[in-house]
């Protein structure tokens, strides 16, 4: 209603129904009074993505939830299963666990959060596995199946490597595995757009598609799926319509996991760095050397840089802690400027906050920091 309301303010028409590209620049719009067909010169793609559904797990049964259905739950379930430990399935975990019920997680791969260095995603875990029932790594969900009122599950993997399937009952499962872009029936076809191996449509650097008259923003085009990532790819697509010099190009994209504790990281990670061989310092400062997080009992937090040695420019931020999706947006701005990392430490923050982490995060880079005792940094 606010978009809206927005769109209606700056002349935008807006026209309820379903699209369909019957050639490049002609779209069919099925509405509540009929079909109508609009001719353009332009056209921008936006309609996002799906929670991913396997065949296996599609039941048909409304006890069996993506996140969609599980936002839009009428009651608690006394044991939740959620499958994938992700961003979602930990959000959502999470909730439900505050909730109370008793969540049980499963992953695939060897640890959660997926993405997130190792040791941001501690505290979460730490937390999970005060507050869940319990939290399995390395186990697969082998087959649902409906009974009763419930879902019978049978694992497979898990549990110390036990080494045949066990099965359980739960009262709901939520599928957390992934997102697919929505592009099933949009007439793509009839056009020149190309779409990659999991059906996300190709874009290059100005958003444009490989057909000149559309273009495609946000979840269908790929990359990572968050809303603000989104925003940009849409105002760099219209500035590339009017002619501007825009493009996607070493845009510092943060990331935030609302967990309790909150995850976020902006720019490179540890990970990413180990991964690639770029050589990298890390600084480190734990918050329970914050007098702020130690106000509100928060103590479990971790600010850390990630520093090229030779020029000390801030390559990387991470954060986990209370609030942490509130701090990164300093760490998005050091990287996308350039800072170095004795402008982090130069640059005076208020005190007590959690935001002086960041600047004692890089006085541990010089081996000064004021709370923490570190090694000091030789030439």
């Amino acid at each position: 209603g606010g978009i809206a309301q927005i769109a209606k303010m700056r002349g935008v028409q807006i026209i309820y129904g379903r699209g369909y590209f019957e050639d490049s620049t002609t779209l069919r719009v099925e509405t509540e009074s009929g079909q109508q067909l609009i001719n353009y010169d332009k056209a921008i793609i936006a309609v996002g993505s799906k929670s991913a559904m396997p065949k296996s797990f599609d039941l048909g049964n409304p006890r069996v939830m993506t996140s969609r259905e599980a936002l839009e739950i009428e009651e608690i379930p006394q044991d939740l299963l959620v499958v994938g430990g992700g961003y979602i399935g930990m959000e959502l975990g999470t909730v439900y666990a505050a909730l109370g019920s008793r969540v049980v997680v499963v992953e695939a791969l060897d640890s959660i959060l997926a993405g997130a260095d190792p040791d941001l995603a501690r505290p979460v875990l730490a937390y999970a596995k005060k507050a869940f029932k319990e939290v399995r790594v390395k186990t697969k969900v082998a087959k649902m199946a409906t009974v009763g009122k419930q879902i019978k599950v049978v694992f497979d993997g898990g549990r110390d490597a036990a080494p045949s399937a066990s099965e359980e009952l739960y009262d709901r499962v939520l599928v957390a595995v992934g997102r697919v872009p929505n592009c099933a029936d949009l007439g793509l076809e009839n056009t020149k757009v190309e779409r990659d191996d999991k059906g996300f449509i190709k874009v290059n650097e100005r958003q444009e598609t490989s057909d000149p008259s559309i273009l495609a923003i946000g979840d269908i085009a790929g990359g990572v799926l968050l809303a603000h990532k989104a925003s940009k790819e849409a105002r760099i697509a219209v500035e590339a319509m009017i002619g501007e010099a825009s493009a996607f190009k070493d845009v510092v994209i943060p990331a935030v996991v609302f967990t309790d504790p909150e995850v976020a990281w902006c720019g490179l990670t540890e990970a990413e760095a180990r991964a690639k061989g770029v050589n990298i310092e890390v600084a480190k400062f734990p918050w329970g050397a914050s007098g702020r997080a130690l106000t509100f009992d928060r103590t479990d937090g971790l600010t850390k840089l990630i520093i090229d040695p030779e020029t000390e420019r801030v390559l990387g931020v991470g954060i986990v802690g209370h609030g942490a999706g509130e701090l990164i947006s300093e760490g998005v701005l050091a990287v996308e400027m350039g800072a170095t990392v004795r402008d982090l430490a130069e640059c005076v923050h208020p005190h007590p906050t959690l935001s002086e982490t960041i600047m004692e995060a890089a006085e541990v880079f010089f081996g000064h920091a004021t709370h923490t005792v570190v090694r000091k940094r030789t030439e």
